[in-house]
């Protein structure tokens, strides 16, 4: 029989959801300011943007101080939580990139590639410091991925989003 985790799953996806949100938020609250883009403006082998204008320093410096703060608050240690959130946005980031090689623009929906990567990844790095297992990863990913697209267009519903997605 498959033993599920619902504590360390929820957990993870409070992080994550921070990891994802707060840049979001601090985009509406702070505008362009200090909205450096990682990439530096540069362009990719096929003429298109490594990643995009919206993956900023800002908001890796952010999403990683975001989990930090919030990973005490439901019982894991800072640095698990730093971790998650450098792991969220590296998958946010690989998405970014293979979106942008698909020739999708910058923030343009595209259901998976923006859930999954940014989920997968650190759940599956961090399973063995919380105890998750691959089941309990899959149904943290799939949590996730319906949760992003609710929340994105709630936040779109309060004019904190530009998009609702």
């Amino acid at each position: 029989m498959v033993q599920l985790h619902f504590w360390p799953i929820a957990q993870c996806l409070v992080l994550l959801t921070l990891a994802n949100g707060v840049p979001v938020i601090a985009k509406k609250m702070l505008g362009d300011w200090l909205a450096w883009p990682i990439d530096g403006g540069w362009l990719f082998s096929d003429g298109r943007p490594l990643l995009g204008k919206s993956k900023t320093l800002r908001g890796f410096a952010l999403a990683i101080l975001a989990t930090a703060i919030g990973a005490p608050l439901v019982g894991l240690d800072v640095e698990t939580g730093m971790f998650i959130g450098f792991t969220a946005m590296v998958g946010d980031m690989l998405s970014s990139f293979l979106k942008r090689r698909l020739g999708l623009a910058s923030s343009a929906e595209a259901p998976g590639f923006d859930q999954v990567p940014e989920s997968l990844l650190p759940l599956f790095l961090v399973r063995n410091l919380v105890g998750l297992s691959t089941w309990d990863i899959l149904i943290g990913v799939g949590v996730f991925w319906i949760g992003e697209l609710l929340v994105s267009r709630l936040l779109y519903m309060l004019r904190i989003r530009d998009r609702p997605y």
